[in-house]
């Protein structure tokens, strides 16, 4: 069965927040398919994402959890909860194991005590560090020798620690509840917009924080592959058509306006100031409001009037 595109939204504009932070705008969507996309592409972002965490670890001359360590000036439960904080990226699906051996010294700290750091560990070389400067623990006796193993594997979600005990690799190493995902935060916004003549359309802004060992790119176009298939494990043999841009008719989308922005007749000032900030074709362009022109990077009084003007030739 084909039937009708509901809507032919697009990711209209990526806006790099910083070194791990990104913003996603996605336009024209239909009232109320802004919550629809927002809501669902966040619980997949923050649940579903695959990374790499430490399930299990050993520190030798312990057997549990609840034992203080002569030498170290953090019990094992305070190392368990930095070792959760410490973030990898594993290019195997097969779980891996990783060292550390390290000595105190009296000359590294002001306090005398030895600072262990993630950057200390020995990992293989189908894992990557995603932050090196975690604290794991100190070491307060210069005489004292650390030595710990580790299990990473990788995953997606929540590990418990009952799941992890039951499959571990070694019985003698203690369980860690683990968080895979690389993802740390996700906000979304939904704002009102137009193209052409309908003003009731939607416009979804969605802003991604990861941990650095994804960036948040991979991460939105992993979180909408893993939308996508699982609504085509649904649809059956149902397909759709590319339907015209919502607020256009289908005359007046046959009649250009996929046309570059290049080849409107724009000067070259003002069409640079569109390509720079995302604006590749007319049919971009008439979806954003005089507000939304005049927030672009050099964009000008002037320009705003040029493309006003083609906007209304255009129609004409």
């Amino acid at each position: 069965m084909i039937t009708k595109a509901i809507n032919d939204a697009t990711l209209a504009e990526v806006h790099e927040l910083g070194e791990n932070s990104a913003e996603f705008v996605i336009r024209p969507l239909y009232y109320g398919y802004g919550n629809t996309l927002g809501n669902s592409l966040r619980r997949v972002l923050l649940s579903s994402i695959k990374g790499a965490a430490i399930t299990s670890f050993s520190i030798e001359g312990t057997t549990h959890e609840f034992t203080a360590i002569e030498g170290i000036r953090e019990d094992v439960v305070d190392i368990m909860l930095n070792l959760k904080n410490i973030r990898f990226k594993s290019h195997v699906d097969t779980p891996v194991e990783a060292t550390l051996e390290i000595k105190g010294s009296k000359q590294t700290e002001k306090d005398g005590d030895k600072r262990v750091t993630a950057a200390d560990m020995k990992l293989p070389s189908d894992v990557e560090l995603g932050n090196p400067n975690q604290v794991i623990c100190h070491i307060d006796d210069p005489n004292f020798t650390l030595k710990m193993r580790f299990v990473i594997e990788s995953g997606r979600g929540y590990l418990t620690i009952d799941e992890s005990t039951k499959d571990r690799l070694h019985s003698d190493m203690i369980a860690l509840d683990a968080v895979f995902t690389p993802v740390l935060r996700v906000r979304y916004k939904v704002e009102n917009t137009r193209v052409g003549r309908d003003t009731s359309l939607q416009q979804l802004t969605l802003t991604i924080d990861t941990d650095g060992t994804i960036t948040p790119r991979e991460a939105f176009e992993e979180a909408a592959a893993i939308l996508v298939n699982q609504y085509q494990a649904l649809a059956g043999g149902t397909t759709v058509e590319s339907a015209p841009v919502p607020g256009v008719d289908a005359e007046e989308d046959n009649s250009g306006l996929l046309l570059p922005i290049e080849e409107l007749g724009l000067s070259a000032r003002t069409a640079n100031a569109l390509v720079n900030n995302g604006i590749k074709n007319l049919s971009q362009l008439v979806g954003l409001t005089d507000a939304q022109l005049k927030d672009l990077k050099g964009f000008g009084t002037k320009a705003l009037e040029e493309v006003q003007d083609k906007i209304t030739e255009f129609r004409k």
